[in-house]
């Protein structure tokens, strides 16, 4: 049977760490003049994966 292959998209967004898979914030991308500081702030952080995702993204990255 063949390996398995990651799915570089998934590579490129996701990353995991001890216990959670973590993502980066949406609404970063262009537009950031009329935003408030204190809103990118709190985009800034890198945001934790929903449970129900977990699954299928474990198995994108080839770590399940």
């Amino acid at each position: 049977m063949p390996k398995m292959k990651t799915v570089r998209g998934a590579a490129k967004r996701f990353r995991v760490g001890k216990s959670k898979i973590k993502r980066g914030a949406a609404f970063r991308s262009h537009i950031l003049t009329k935003k408030p500081t204190k809103r990118m702030r709190g985009l800034k952080e890198s945001k934790v994966v929903d449970a129900r995702d977990e699954k299928s993204i474990k198995l994108m990255l080839c770590k399940a």
